[in-house]
């Protein structure tokens, strides 16, 4: 998934956590990871067909020191507020499920 140029992950955004640097030795991290990596696909897919820049949020594939794919959420506060009311009009029964 790319997002406004080649550049997008180093746009700005620090998409790493503080634990970011753990691995255990005989841990497969590649399994979570692309499942993580296949989720963030989907929802940054979703993301941009919604308007959004990914230089702005985007989902990023990490995964967690057991090796379990995780999904994070990275942005500017601006379009993450967007995003949260997007979410909210849906929960609210405004064309989505709850």
């Amino acid at each position: 998934m790319t997002g406004s140029g080649e550049d997008w992950l180093n746009d700005g955004l620090d998409v790493t956590g503080a634990d970011s640097g753990l691995w255990v030795s005989g841990v497969d991290y590649i399994e979570g990871w692309r499942r993580a990596r296949d989720s963030a696909d989907r929802l940054n897919r979703a993301l941009l067909s919604a308007g959004f820049e990914l230089s702005a949020v985007r989902a990023v594939a990490s995964t967690n020191e057991d090796g379990r794919g995780i999904v994070r959420l990275a942005g500017w506060p601006d379009a993450v507020e967007r995003l949260a009311g997007l979410l909210e009009a849906l929960a609210s029964g405004h064309g989505g499920a709850r």
